[in-house]
């Protein structure tokens, strides 16, 4: 993987999203997240590879991801706004607008690329409030992620109602696996056996991991591993904890183990993560 950790890269995250905006001149980097993600090309070059799929970005185009789906993207001389949709911030937005109910599904339209005017002005907009840092920035993002939110469910998605899925911290998730995913939540700290997570949903392993699967798209510990690497994120952005203390927080024996994990899921070191975060005016910088 290229040293990503020189990209010059503006970082804004809050509980429900995290909105970056980076310089690519040559970058290669995986992605696998429980995140929506949207990917925006301002200028250059963009290329990406999904198992189904694969295509190419043009200045001012997106890409559209759905959770767990494992992409490969290539950089060149790009600048790039890049946006990570929590499940319960993109169910929650169409729950307030009528767009589906609470226990809807939600699917963008996933590996292709789009042009829209709308996504293209709010884009700009985004980079602006993240690169010049004014006050208010922190609601203003806000503001405009959800605009997009509510724009990509309109336009770009499929909604559909079930009944097996319900609400938990993670988004929605099928009711028979709450349980596995409350206890990898719970001890993220711990090693965790796939007879501990199917004993947790009352399953024999061989059906919990079938379930799990298909209803997440995710391995069972490929999910955790997933869980571990976003409360880093949050622990990272959010708190002042060594990097040490972080790393035995979410389950690994050494920093060094966790900084190579993490680097593996984010394209950036946790220290150039922390580094390129966007505080509040007149906080923390």
């Amino acid at each position: 993987m290229n040293r990503v950790e020189k990209r010059p890269l503006r970082l804004f995250r809050n509980e429900l999203c995290s909105v970056s905006y980076r310089l690519e001149k040559h970058a290669t980097w995986l992605t696998e997240s429980l995140s929506y993600s949207l990917v925006y090309l301002a200028r250059g070059s963009f290329s990406f590879t999904a198992p189904d799929c694969s295509g190419k970005l043009v200045p001012n185009t997106f890409l559209l991801v759905n959770p767990a789906t494992s992409a490969k993207y290539l950089a060149r001389n790009a600048s790039l706004l890049s946006l990570e949709l929590s499940p319960a911030l993109v169910i929650d937005c169409a729950a307030r607008t009528r767009l589906a109910g609470a226990s809807s599904s939600v699917t963008f339209r996933a590996g292709e690329t789009l042009s829209d005017r709308t996504i293209s002005r709010v884009a700009a907009d985004l980079i602006h409030e993240i690169s010049e840092v004014e006050r208010g920035h922190e609601a203003a993002i806000a503001a405009l992620v959800e605009q997009l939110v509510i724009h990509v469910l309109r336009h770009y998605s499929i909604l559909k109602r079930t009944d097996a899925l319900e609400f938990s911290r993670v988004g929605l998730i099928d009711r028979r696996l709450r349980r596995a995913v409350e206890l990898m939540l719970a001890q993220l700290d711990e090693e965790l056996s796939l007879k501990d997570l199917a004993a947790a949903s009352c399953l024999s392993q061989f059906h919990f991991a079938r379930l799990f699967k298909k209803a997440t798209g995710f391995t069972p510990h490929a999910y955790l591993a997933a869980l571990r690497t976003t409360t880093a994120q949050r622990l990272l952005a959010e708190t002042d904890l060594s990097i040490t203390e972080i790393s035995l927080r979410v389950g690994f024996a050494s920093p060094s183990h966790f900084a190579k994990a993490f680097r593996q899921t984010t394209g950036l070191s946790p220290r150039a993560f922390r580094a390129a975060i966007v505080h509040p005016v007149g906080l923390k910088s």
